[in-house]
């Protein structure tokens, strides 16, 4: 009777009873089941059911051989007494003021804020809308220790921190700006209490930052990632109740911030600090769950094991079989769960959050092999439970976010940052039911972002991900370049991962399908995303953008997505379940830009209207203009077509067709095999086992190319499951308007121009900035190489110990920089310069230089192409150029697959359709850029488009904003055909560039003119800016880094403007011998400037300096620089004078002795005397050394001549300010103005009237010039 009474007080089902209470003597007895079956042969299910729910051995006991759910919910039942809530549910020390968030619960107190905020996502993730936003929440804290944490969605300007209500929020002042508030901002690395001192590390957008106040010790501190950055603030003031600290932020204009008081539990909790906000109830009792779950599935996986030690333990029953268990228990289990998750609506988020998210990692596997069959079997399991819906779309943004937030760990790789997240997430959408599920939530938009997201390291965490670093001539550890070289391979490889799952993820989306009526067209979903990420980004719904925004890692990410697909290729399931090919005749499905023969473009993508492109400059002009002024036809938007390359030269034409192939397609047969052969199909229908996502296709690319066969390409491929190749679908994305669908939708099928298009919009958005980024790092890389090579020369070479420790700390200083370039290549080297993404990035510049060629003979259309298309060619151009390592050498770079880049920077550059001034400056420094290199010269001299249109291009385009391209351009040119140059720049020079400028000079006088005329007034400019910076630091006796810079890049342009009017003496001299008399005039008044600036310097030594940038090589910038084209010019002016008579000659030095400086006697000795061995070689050299100092004899003979003849006479004072110019004071007055009569020179006039057809007195109209003669006056 007493076994009946227990049992019926017992479980409902009469097996087992819980005994746990005290024994009669008071001792407390370990809980355990008493069986009541004396069975032997059922122990072995009760040791696994002890097993599974971590009970005492030997503590269950069957009374019958049926387990039922009754069973196990009576088990779990008793075992939530081991589970109580923690301390965390404690709130003393809390104080709330319920603003309609319910009690308890953290919210922004809307009463407190100045400014505006937006939730972008409930519950607290908000973004300024104001220029300076601030705002408390609705809780305090005046004792204990507490936290809150604050994840980064962008990283400009916040201040996060703590405040009481004494501090004031205003448009200019925030948290931290007070006595009363305390702030941390990781933009600009400084903590703020009234004040702000240097604290902490640079945040980066995925950083969480922990605040935490300890009252106990009155401290505040912060956290980065877990990691402690310090004590920000001690002593912190006491409060009371109500009147306590409350967490507060302040967010410039279009920063975003995500906070976390406690609703979903901490990223990087910190021992003994508390959340504000209590976690839900029995959330401990949650865990336990799941883990009994987890050694559900453990047992499970151990009775499928086909090892012989397994087999070997179910002989002897240590567990039994789970046929008949797993149900009963999961659902049990699950039953459990569901119950605590619905008990209240905080719950849901938090476990989903939490334990749910970490327990389906777990499950899966952070690393591959992932466990595929056993998330499947978990997923079915939820899903067969009411409320799972929402559980599961709570699962999936909490693994968004840790996409957010993963940082790459060095010794994880490459299954690191974000793999596990993605790849789980990647395994579950897969699914048709759940991709519905997770597209019909209203953070599907929100959690793709977020998957799509991979954070970048700041300064430190390049120090833990590259513990060594080595540059060429390192004096470093021989260990650390192989050491170096494996980190960055490991990187590579992680990064490589992790856009894998970018590529599988966003493939599945763009295969949904979407229910409902009327049907959607595949890719519809992945065309509204990417148009809402360009719309953010854009900053299209704000006043301005943030930096943090414009630094989004998404647009990265979508822009590798589709490169990949439109290099690689791109496979594809119709919307019926089966799958079919469109196939090249090898059998290859062939990547969008790597494709043969004709090709076409939608040209009506550039008339679009939506709202993601609205406000996007056209080559010629705004769009409002444009459609009113340039019309276009329906005709001529419909579609272009045109055969690849069809604008080189016939002879030396590459594509894809020819048998010379593009560098893209050419890459070598092993190296091809090497990058391909762990390639795996991806598979079109769902499967149960391991799922590899799409490839990096070179393979086909390049056999499609090469007409090699598949089947040589497919040797040793390892298989990705056991179904055959006909099982996956292929088809390129341009067939998707195929799939059997209602015609009227046709027009909405998501195309691979269409994605062509977005991606040029990427790289322009979110790209560039990022190549732009590396670019300035491997370029301060290399001078910091220079200068640390430089100190350490000094250093030998130096005996003071006083200068070589000032030196060695300058090398510690130079060697920390070089460091840390050194790490931030390494990360751009891993994540941009991946090989695949090299050929797809060429692939795309020879498909759209070529589309912009054929649209440019359309002229209406071409005025509507936007500004994106020809910058994103420029930059992607060069980015490939520049790429390290290497795509391919400079010799073939541009000759096997651009020459057509080349024809279009030398036809547009100075193209009066475009409306940009800056698109026209984009492609004139790109001619500047490749000019400089001997390989790249050699293509435009082979370039017809160029020989025919630059050179007159060119000195048409020498304007006040576009001189100084030019400038470089030209120099470029005509490099090595001035007195005393260097052997590589006659070498290098362009002979028939030079032959070409000097017959456009000859055959345009009026553009030659013109030219001529800016030359001088810029010439003019420089040098004046050049001697006024130079003379105001001489007064100071110091040389300001800034202003030294500036007079160093100063003087080099004024060097090579004169090298460059050293040329046009050269090549046209009669420009100056028989054209205007000013010319001459001019070119004399510059060279005495010269003489008298440079060469009457008075601390040579101080010049020197003040010409030379930090790293820059003594004996290649000093004053030679400027004095070579000055002896060039007179030698060459000399040469031009050797008439017979010599009567230009006398022309010359008259105008030189008109001048009346004394000082240009003592000028030509200086240049005489002045040490030319560095620079002169051979006897032409010194031959034109003695043509230089015929002149000088000859002037000085002419000047004696003169003043004994007393033709040069010294004007007094009083005649000067009667009678002479009041411009020049060299000349009488001996014009006027019509009609406003201001009289001036006449020499000064026309000097004017070159630039500006008003008086330079009164600003009145210039109709007519009038001399004054002895005899009268007469108009000219």
């Amino acid at each position: 009777m007493a076994e009946d009474s227990i049992r019926l007080n017992g479980f409902s089902s009469g097996l087992a009873v819980l005994l746990s209470d005290d024994d009669p003597k008071g001792n407390p007895q370990k809980s355990h089941l008493i069986s009541y079956h004396g069975d032997i042969g059922n122990q072995a299910v009760e040791r696994t059911i002890e097993y599974i729910f971590d009970l005492p051995h030997k503590s269950v006991a069957l009374t019958s051989n049926t387990v039922d759910i009754k069973f196990i919910c009576s088990i779990l039942k008793n075992q939530a007494q081991r589970y109580p809530d923690s301390d965390d549910y404690s709130r003393d020390g809390v104080f709330f003021n319920d603003h309609g968030c319910g009690p308890y619960i953290v919210c922004m107190d809307k009463s407190s804020m100045c400014g505006e905020f937006k939730t972008v996502r409930k519950p607290l993730l908000v973004e300024s809308r104001s220029v300076f936003s601030s705002a408390r929440v609705n809780a305090c804290v005046w004792k204990g220790k507490w936290m809150y944490e604050v994840t980064l969605e962008t990283a400009g300007i916040q201040q996060i921190g703590w405040a009481t209500l004494l501090c004031p929020f205003t448009e200019q002042k925030g948290v931290g700006d007070s006595e009363h508030s305390y702030a941390f901002d990781g933009r600009r690395v400084t903590k703020w209490n009234k004040e702000h001192r240097a604290y902490g590390q640079p945040w980066v957008v995925g950083d969480v930052i922990g605040c935490c106040i300890d009252f106990d010790a009155k401290e505040i501190s912060f956290y980065r990632n877990g990691v402690s950055l310090g004590v920000a603030f001690d002593g912190i003031r006491k409060v009371g109740p109500a009147i306590g600290y409350y967490p507060a932020i302040s967010l410039s204009e279009g920063e975003r911030c995500d906070l976390n008081f406690g609703s979903r539990p901490f990223k990087y909790p910190v021992e003994g600090f508390r959340p504000i906000q209590a976690p839900p109830e029995r959330v401990a009792f949650t865990t336990y769950l799941l883990q009994c779950l987890s050694r559900l599935l453990e047992v499970q996986c151990l009775e499928r094991s086909e090892s012989a030690y397994f087999q070997k333990l179910r002989r002897v029953k240590r567990f039994a079989p789970l046929k008949e268990l797993f149900c009963p228990i999961s659902h049990g289990i699950c039953e459990k769960f569901y119950n605590i998750v619905e008990s209240s609506e905080w719950s849901t988020e938090y476990i989903a959050w939490g334990v749910l998210s970490s327990f389906l990692v777990d499950v899966f596997g952070s690393q591959a092999p992932h466990d595929y069959s056993s998330l499947d079997r978990v997923i079915d399991l939820l899903l067969k439970f009411p409320g799972a819906n929402s559980l599961l779309q709570h699962v999936i943004v909490a693994l968004s976010y840790s996409c957010k937030v993963a940082p790459l760990v060095l010794t994880e790789c490459p299954y690191s940052g974000s793999y596990p997240y993605l790849a789980l997430a990647c395994h579950i959408v897969r699914r048709k039911d759940m991709m519905v599920l997770w597209w019909k939530s209203l953070d599907f938009g929100f959690s793709l972002e977020g998957f799509l997201s991979m954070k970048s390291p700041n300064k430190q965490d390049l120090h833990c991900l590259i513990p060594s670093v080595w540059w060429p001539g390192s004096c470093e550890d021989v260990g650390n370049e192989s050491s170096m070289m494996l980190t960055m391979s490991a990187l590579s490889g992680a990064v490589a991962k992790i856009e894998e799952m970018h590529r599988d993820l966003c493939s599945l989306v763009i295969r949904f399908i979407p229910p409902g009526c009327p049907p959607q067209l595949p890719g519809s979903v992945f065309r509204t995303f990417i148009q809402n990420c360009i719309v953010k980004t854009r900053g299209v719904d704000h006043k301005m953008v943030s930096s943090g925004i414009s630094s989004n890692t998404v647009i990265l990410s979508l822009y590798n997505v589709i490169l990949h697909m439109l290099s690689e290729g791109f496979s594809m399931e119709d919307s019926s379940g089966s799958t079919t090919s469109s196939r090249t005749n090898s059998g290859i499905a062939i990547g969008f830009l790597h494709r043969r023969g004709k090709r076409n473009f939608p040209v009506d993508l550039f008339f679009r209207n939506d709202t993601y492109c609205s406000g996007v400059p056209r080559i010629g002009g705004t769009m409002c203009h444009l459609s009113k002024s340039h019309q276009v036809t329906d005709d001529e938007k419909k579609e272009v077509q045109w055969d690849e390359g069809y604008t080189d030269d016939g002879d030396s034409r590459i594509t894809h067709s020819t048998l010379q192939k593009p560098c893209c397609c050419s890459t070598p047969e092993v190296e091809v095999f090497e990058m391909s052969k762990d390639s795996v199909k991806y598979p079109g229908k769902v499967s149960k086992g391991p799922c590899k996502s799409m490839p990096e296709k070179s393979t086909p690319v390049a056999a499609e190319c090469s007409a090699r066969s598949f089947s040589d390409e497919i040797v040793d491929k390892p298989s990705s499951s056991d179904q055959s190749e006909t099982d996956f679908g292929y088809r390129p994305l341009h067939n998707l308007g195929s799939v059997p669908m209602m015609d009227q939708l046709s027009s909405e099928a998501l195309r691979e121009e269409e994605l062509l298009d977005i991606m040029l919009l990427l790289y322009h958005l979110g790209v560039a900035p990022k190549f732009r980024q590396a670019f300035y790092f491997m370029s301060h890389q290399s001078q910091s190489i220079s200068l640390l090579d430089d100190t350490d020369k000094q250093i030998r070479e130096k005996s003071s110990v006083e200068q070589v420790k000032r030196l060695k700390e300058a090398r510690n200083v130079y060697r920390e920089e070089l460091v840390d370039c050194v790490k931030h290549c390494v990360w751009y080297r891993a994540s941009l310069f991946s090989r695949w993404k090299q050929r797809g990035l060429y692939a795309t510049c020879m498909w759209v230089v070529d589309l912009l060629l054929v649209l440019s003979d359309i002229d209406t259309v071409f005025l509507y192409i936007p500004e994106f298309y020809v910058e994103s060619l420029v930059d992607s151009f060069h980015a490939l150029r520049r790429s390290d390592p290497p795509f391919v050498s400079s010799s073939v770079f541009i000759k096997h697959g651009l020459s057509s880049f080349v024809t279009f920077i030398a036809k547009h550059f100075n193209d009066h359709r475009i409306s940009s001034a800056d698109i026209k400056d984009l492609l004139l420094q790109s001619i500047s850029v490749l000019v400089q290199y001997k390989d790249f010269l050699v293509a435009f001299e082979n370039n017809k488009e160029a020989v025919q249109r630059m050179p007159k291009a060119l000195l048409a385009a020498f304007d006040n904003r576009s001189w100084l391209p030019v400038t470089n351009i030209l120099l470029r040119l005509c490099k090595g055909s001035g007195f005393a140059v260097s052997r590589h720049a006659e070498s290098s020079s362009s002979a028939l560039f030079q032959v070409l400028l000097r017959e456009a000079c000859i055959h345009d006088e009026e553009l030659f003119s013109s030219f001529l005329n800016r030359l001088f007034n810029m010439l003019s400019w420089t040098m004046t800016e050049f001697s006024m910076s130079i003379r105001e630091m001489q007064d100071n006796y110091e040389i300001v880094d800034l202003q030294q810079r500036k007079c160093s890049a100063i003087f080099d342009i004024s060097c090579n403007l004169a090298r460059i009017l050293e040329f046009c003496m050269r090549e046209i001299p009669q420009a100056f011998l028989f054209g205007p008399d000013m010319n001459l005039r001019r070119l004399t008044e510059w060279i005495i400037f010269i003489l008298n600036h440079i060469i009457s310097a008075a601390d040579s030594e101080f010049f020197d300096m003040s010409i030379r940038r930090p790293g820059q090589n003594q004996e290649k910038t000093n004053r030679t620089m400027i004095l070579a084209p000055l002896v060039g010019i007179i030698v060459n002016l000399m040469d031009a004078c050797s008439d017979p008579g010599r009567e230009k000659l006398n022309d010359v030095i008259s105008v030189f002795v008109s001048m009346d400086c004394p000082t240009v006697h003592y000028g030509l000795q200086y240049l005489l005397s002045y040490n030319w061995s560095i620079v002169l070689r051979g006897d032409a050299s010194v031959t034109k050394l003695a043509r230089l100092e015929e002149f000088s004899s000859y002037l000085r003979s002419r000047t004696e001549e003169l003043n004994s003849r007393g033709e040069i006479e010294t004007q007094s004072g009083d005649d000067e300010t009667e009678d002479s110019c009041c411009i020049c004071y060299n000349n009488n007055s001996d014009a006027f103005f019509e009609p406003c009569h201001h009289t001036s020179c006449f020499g000064c006039i026309s000097r004017h009237l070159l630039n500006s057809q008003r008086c330079f007195f009164c600003n009145a109209t210039v109709s007519a010039v009038v001399t004054v003669e002895p005899k009268g006056a007469q108009s000219r």
